[in-house]
């Protein structure tokens, strides 16, 4: 056999446009690419892909699994086959969601052995800037972590994770640029949360409404605008998680346009799900709170302007009568509400979706051309949909330990047929393929990244 798999007449999606090709994978890499692969080539496996188009594996650069320490909640062999069943291949796990975190190296360590055990995907780990571990950074960098992430509003719930007044972030800014490294920041403001959120209490107030009211747009945008002023007086690269309203994403691009190297990420909660919905939403508590209808419509003008960077779930599943921390259980639907909302309901193109779930992620995190990318030589991760298929989920065809989201009983028009793993099918059409423990830690700059600077810019 000339090949491990080759998949045929699929139209695949890259950032230069969509094509009808043939890709052939061997040794986990894709070694070809023609229009018409000879049909004597053979491989061990092969694909009919005809009607269905390929996108890069996804790489969720947001997610919260609790290993090792916290059993009852999310882990990595659920979660990972839960982002696998929307065609994620890789995917980077929060430093605050296990005990102990990730803010020294045996807490990084401990997360390594567990996702090395029981991940299905790929996997990167980020390390976690709080008061106290500014001396910890250089060995967690060295020890591999993607990025590090801090917290502006003290909603982590955890005494080990302090979150960052002024002194400690820009303190942290300058230790991170003086290494080259990311820092993502949760963006809230501390003085704005925590003084409404006291205010609310006094009056008795403790509906989602009163929360999302304690948790306004304008808290976002002020630690926005901290963080960049931070980042261009320490010169350090950051990157905001989950944007919930086009305010917070113009407060970065104003950061951008004075030359701030700083990027922004958006969530599909805050891309379909509202807050007046939030009553009969299962798990849908997260932080930033969900927003208005005309927040959302909002932030799909800033995918058509081209404004967001990056798009990830952040997942986190717990059991429903302790609620859900710092994000919703939403990472198997990904790609579906993209589809949905974006393409069919929007015209969002699908070079637009694999651009902001696989490229850009794999760019800014220095994973870029061995992930994220459909080129020979690139680690073959695909995930094949089909946007003639339809589907309403149900709470059976969860993946995730706990089994709830706030996107059961929808429609979602497209899915996913196949997800591929450097070479491996590891989902089909409702069924996981692979197995726990495969999984393999992405490396920065390595392979393909070797002769490339530290990152590529994202316009």
């Amino acid at each position: 056999m000339n090949y491990d798999l080759i998949i045929r007449n699929g139209m695949v999606v890259t950032e230069y446009g969509i094509e009808q090709l043939d890709l052939a994978i061997k040794n986990q890499k894709i070694v070809s690419i023609e229009r018409m692969l000879n049909e004597n080539e053979q491989a061990l496996k092969e694909i009919d892909a005809k009607g269905l188009h390929i996108l890069p594996g996804l790489i969720d650069s947001h997610v919260h699994f609790d290993e090792p320490g916290r059993a009852e909640r999310e882990g990595f062999s659920t979660g990972s086959a839960c982002l696998a069943a929307s065609g994620v291949t890789t995917f980077f796990d929060n430093p605050i969601s296990s005990d102990p975190p990730v803010i020294h190296s045996e807490g990084f360590w401990l997360k390594r052995e567990a996702a090395e055990q029981n991940s299905l995907l790929d996997f990167g780990i980020l390390g976690g800037l709080v008061r106290e571990n500014r001396e910890e950074l250089f060995a967690l960098m060295e020890q591999g972590v993607v990025a590090f992430k801090g917290f502006m509003s003290n909603n982590t719930g955890l005494k080990e994770f302090s979150y960052l007044d002024d002194t400690s972030l820009i303190l942290g800014m300058e230790k991170i640029a003086e290494m080259g490294a990311i820092l993502i920041l949760h963006a809230e403001s501390e003085v704005i949360c925590s003084h409404l959120a006291a205010k609310n209490k006094n009056l008795g107030k403790n509906s989602f409404l009163d929360y999302e009211a304690s948790r306004p747009v304008a808290s976002e945008v002020e630690a926005v605008e901290r963080a960049a002023a931070f980042a261009e007086a320490t010169n350090c690269k950051i990157h905001i998680f989950h944007a919930s309203s086009r305010e917070v994403v113009k407060a970065v691009k104003r950061a951008k346009a004075r030359g701030v190297d700083i990027t922004v990420e958006t969530c599909p909660h805050y891309l379909s799900l509202i807050v007046d919905d939030f009553p009969k939403l299962a798990g849908a508590t997260c932080s930033p709170p969900l927003r208005t209808r005309a927040h959302v419509e909002s932030l799909w003008e800033a995918i058509k302007k081209d404004e967001i960077d990056t798009i990830g779930s952040d997942h986190s599943s717990m059991p429903l009568e302790n609620g859900v921390y710092g994000g919703l259980s939403g990472g198997q639907s990904t790609l579906s509400v993209l589809l949905e909302e974006g393409y069919f309901a929007r015209g969002i193109s699908l070079d637009t979706i694999a651009r902001l779930t696989s490229i850009q992620p794999a760019k800014r995190f220095n994973l870029y051309p061995q992930k994220g990318a459909i080129v020979i030589g690139s680690d073959a991760d695909l995930a094949l949909i089909d946007l003639n298929q339809e589907t309403i989920l149900k709470k059976d065809d969860l993946f995730n330990r706990h089994q709830h989201s706030p996107y059961i009983g929808k429609r979602m028009r497209g899915g996913v047929t196949h997800t591929i793993s450097r070479g491996e099918i590891i989902y089909v059409r409702g069924e996981m393929t692979g197995k726990s423990g495969r999984g393999e830690m992405v490396i920065k700059n390595s392979g393909l990244l070797k002769d490339l600077p530290n990152g590529i810019p994202i316009k």
